[in-house]
């Protein structure tokens, strides 16, 4: 059967989910005297519209929107699963990563798992050799809170 190999092609969830972070991760540098909204930021990143993939730009685009429409509850998340951190404490790229990973785990259908391993993919990636450890420690304990 002759195909196309994937080789190392990320998938297209993961090409989504780092367009989705990179979008979050520029909204702690925007303009607090003239804010535009989560839709505007989207669109008119560089990043997304030279995506060529229209999948990833949906999905990153459907965890954008759900970022920005749950930012209080999952900020409330994490820090009730960090020791000691307010949340303008934590690294903006912790803290996007963070972000976007608990949204899936709470409001979405992707297994806790994979959030999490995706959120540690992200670290290791975007992140420095702390993040990685750091990411996990609150995304763990957000899980076994969640089995309660």
């Amino acid at each position: 059967m002759a195909g196309k190999k994937k080789g190392n092609r990320p998938g297209i969830r993961r090409v989504g989910r780092t367009l989705a972070f990179q979008v979050l991760y520029s909204t702690h540098f925007r303009e607090a005297e003239n804010p535009a909204d989560m839709e505007t930021l989207f669109a008119s990143n560089p990043l997304v519209q030279e995506q060529e993939s229209e999948t990833a730009v949906d999905f990153a685009r459907t965890l954008i929107m759900g970022v920005d429409a749950k930012i209080a509850e999952l900020d409330k998340a994490i820090e009730e699963n960090s020791q000691h951190w307010k949340i303008e404490r934590i690294a903006n790229v912790e803290l996007s990563i963070l972000r976007l990973s608990l949204y899936e785990m709470l409001y979405t259908d992707i297994p806790v798992r994979a959030a999490i391993n995706e959120a540690i993919e992200l670290s290791k990636t975007f992140g420095d050799e702390k993040s990685r450890g750091f990411v996990n420690g609150i995304l763990d304990g957000v899980a076994k809170s969640r089995k309660k």
